[in-house]
């Protein structure tokens, strides 16, 4: 009995080790219909039990202004950038944050750098 258990744990797979994306670049472009951002991010992608799934515009206070959802993983795409278009960021808004986000892990805790905004 003491061998059944040890060989279940042995070929069990364990819980999956997650980890957040990380924002490692962020452009912020004007344009005639809002800002586009150009966010270049990073994670572990193992396919499709663990991607980077999403990222989104936030103020500091953690209004959100956009959001780039990410359809598929990227694993041998790393690390890899996305944009989204149409971002209206209010007058008077001088910086704006990134938040990713995994299938795994959610929103991370984590933001970038205060990026920007330049009128």
């Amino acid at each position: 009995m003491r061998y059944a258990l040890l060989a279940a744990a042995l070929v069990l797979p364990g819980p999956a080790l997650a980890d957040p994306a990380r924002v490692v670049a962020v452009e912020a472009v004007p344009s005639r219909t809002g800002w586009t951002f150009h966010v270049t991010l990073e994670h572990a992608d193992t396919g499709w039990d663990d991607y980077a799934d999403g990222w989104r515009v936030e103020t500091a206070d953690g209004t959100i202004l956009g959001e780039r959802p990410l359809l598929h993983p990227h694993v041998d795409e790393q690390p890899f950038t996305r944009s989204l278009a149409g971002v209206t960021i209010p007058a008077g808004l001088s910086e704006v944050v990134i938040r990713a986000r995994t299938n795994v892990e959610g929103w991370s805790d984590a933001t970038s750098a205060p990026v920007a905004i330049s009128r």
